[in-house]
């Protein structure tokens, strides 16, 4: 397969998708090694650049997926007629960064460490696509537990779980850090 032909085929496998593709999946479906795969997406998206093209292609976590530029977003926004989706609460932010960091997670392990019922919270975070779930825990009742999804990392600019700032090491109930220096006398 000539290298246009393996261009194409990626291209189109990412474009009908329109949801992120796995490496191994896309190998398969378009006859290109899998160790293969990130230079030609490198090359197509350099092509893209160079036409000015609208469209890219990013990698989240160990897929693929072809998105829209972002400074095409408010063109988008008007061709499709869709209405500005609400920010999220302080409590959706709050459950989100619970079940980010900790994932995968039951809703009840978000509630103890909220401190508050997050039931509907939770299924805010699924139906915007946030959040999924992810299984069940082997415990009585077999409770759901979530994690982020891809969407999640396209909407905060990551390639990965990983790429999540740090947690402060130390921090005092009431949100302010704790300096381990200040309290060597204590």
């Amino acid at each position: 397969m000539e290298i246009k032909e393996k261009l194409g085929a990626i291209e189109a496998i990412l474009f009908a998708s329109g949801e992120p593709i796995e490496i191994y999946r896309l190998s398969e479906a378009s006859g290109i090694e899998a160790g293969g795969l990130p230079p030609l997406i490198d090359l197509l998206n350099e092509r893209y650049d160079d036409w000015g093209s609208g469209v890219c292609i990013k990698k989240l976590d160990s897929s693929y997926q072809m998105c829209t530029r972002e400074q095409y977003a408010p063109q988008i926004r008007a061709a499709l007629e869709t209405k500005r989706s609400a920010p999220l609460s302080n409590a959706a932010m709050e459950a989100l960064t619970i079940i980010a960091y900790n994932q995968p997670v039951s809703k009840g392990f978000v509630e103890n460490v909220r401190g508050i019922d997050s039931s509907s919270v939770i299924n805010n975070l699924v139906e915007k696509g946030l959040v999924e779930e992810a299984g069940r825990l082997d415990v009585p009742g077999k409770p759901i537990v979530y994690r982020t999804t891809p969407v999640f990392l396209r909407s905060f600019g990551l390639s990965s779980i990983m790429e999540l700032p740090p947690l402060p090491e130390h921090a005092a109930a009431d949100g302010s850090e704790v300096n381990d220096e200040d309290n060597s006398d204590i």
